[in-house]
């Protein structure tokens, strides 16, 4: 069913495309507007480039979590230092992103769902973090009112969540405060060489002259770099999500059980997911990539629904190669509204009213997806391309980018203009594809 995508706040941009800068941005995003901040904080002259609305995909649909909880221990350096970047945030912005450290917590049905989290803390968690194991008691301490008698799940105090829907326009209005360019509605089409390094940036109006790049186009990075000859192997995942009318619910803390999670949020309300229901459109990347993501298929297997649509005809029509003339997939979709999965939203709230009754008869206020860029090891690409000097790119977050944002947008800068990194970058390096 048609998405009613939560309402961002508005941001008045530029109109005008600079004849040159230092920095060129694609991708309006959560994570292209954090690297742009941090650049304009270091007077480095830089343009971010979206081919719609800022922050109109993705970046705006997420739940908003911020965690360090269950992050696996390569990612988890990146995750501590988005922490403390989050906590910074209304210094820097000048603005309330909504950040709030309520807490994280997953529960546990059975003894293999306690195993995983049990495991993570023994060997990553307690080590690095303020997590610890809590058991039954201490759930329905944390959050009331519960009817299940969990075995048993993993808490996080220092965990929390910010706002997506206020967060991306609060960076965005500080980050040209401080001198960036942003422009919506402009299309990057493809970049400029010169000796083999980037020396501009074609969009549908014209051409700006660079001497650094930066890709964080989300979902649409893969067709981006596949007209340049670059293959990057990602694939959509379809996320569905409710959001309630204000009630009062039993606790501000962000709680993920094994088939749901829920989390208070500015409107007095709760977002409710599906955690064991996720849609992957099948499209003709499917095929291309498939024997890649075996190992996370069957993972997410039970998870997963594969779905035969709409998306594998949008995604045959769309060019995969075109000249700098040409009209693009970015001009032809300027933000990507995929349609809720209604039937999985019912179980959502049917699966975390059994476990909290409060939510039994709540009103549903709206809808709407969400299409997550899902690398086949749910890790992103954080890394300079080798076959193209002064590009970086900085996508493929597998759901991870909000949370994550100000260190990975920081962490893309640093790599960029070769600042010491804020974090060791080898996890998200791009030759690990092969």
């Amino acid at each position: 069913m048609t998405s009613q995508p939560p309402s961002i706040d508005p941001v008045t941009t530029s109109v005008a495309l600079p004849v040159k800068t230092e920095v060129v941005i694609i991708g309006g995003g959560v994570i292209g507007l954090t690297a742009a901040l941090t650049l304009a904080e270091r007077g480095i002259p830089v343009t971010v480039l979206e081919k719609g609305r800022l922050a109109g995909e993705q970046s705006s649909r997420n739940l908003g979590w911020i965690r360090k909880t269950n992050r696996v221990s390569a990612d988890l350096p990146l995750s501590i230092a988005a922490d403390h970047l989050w906590a910074q945030m209304v210094q820097r912005t000048g603005k309330d992103v909504g950040y709030r450290r309520s807490g994280v917590m997953f529960t546990a049905r059975t003894e293999e769902e306690l195993a995983t989290y049990s495991d993570w803390h023994e060997n990553v968690g307690r080590h690095s973090t303020d997590s610890r194991m809590v058991n039954s008691d201490e759930i329905d301490a944390l959050v009331p009112g519960g009817r299940e008698k969990w075995l048993g799940g993993v808490h996080t105090a220092s965990d929390g969540y910010a706002e997506p829907t206020k967060a991306a326009s609060a960076i965005a209005t500080a980050a040209m405060a401080k001198g960036a360019v942003i422009i919506e509605n402009c299309a990057a089409r493809s970049l400029s060489t010169s000796g083999g390094r980037v020396s501009g940036v074609v969009v549908d109006s014209g051409e700006i002259a660079c001497q650094q790049v930066i890709l964080s186009g989300g979902l649409w990075s893969r067709r981006f770099l596949g007209n340049l000859g670059i293959e990057f192997p990602m694939l959509p995942l379809t996320v569905s999500v409710l959001r309630t009318a204000p009630m009062e619910g039993p606790s501000d803390m962000a709680v993920g059980g094994p088939d749901f999670s829920f989390r208070k949020d500015y409107t007095g309300g709760y977002t409710v997911m599906h955690r064991a229901a996720l849609v992957a459109p099948i499209t003709l990347d499917s095929i291309l990539l498939g024997p890649k993501y075996l190992s996370s298929l069957k993972a997410f297997w039970k998870a997963m629904r594969l779905e035969f649509g709409a998306e594998l005809w949008t995604d045959i029509r769309m060019p995969r190669s075109w000249r700098t003339g040409e009209t693009t997939p970015f001009e032809m979709t300027r933000t990507k509204n995929p349609d809720y999965n209604a039937q999985i939203n019912a179980e959502a709230l049917r699966n975390v009213s059994a476990a909290w009754p409060v939510f039994a008869d709540v009103q549903v206020a709206m809808n709407w997806a969400g299409m997550m860029d899902m690398t086949p090891d749910s890790l992103p690409v954080i890394d300079n391309v080798e076959a193209i000097r002064g590009l970086t790119v900085a996508s493929g977050f597998s759901g991870h980018g909000f949370g994550c944002s100000p260190a990975a947008g920081q962490l893309a800068a640093d790599i960029a203009t070769g600042t010491n990194p804020i974090v060791d970058p080898a996890p998200y390096c791009f030759t690990r594809f092969g």
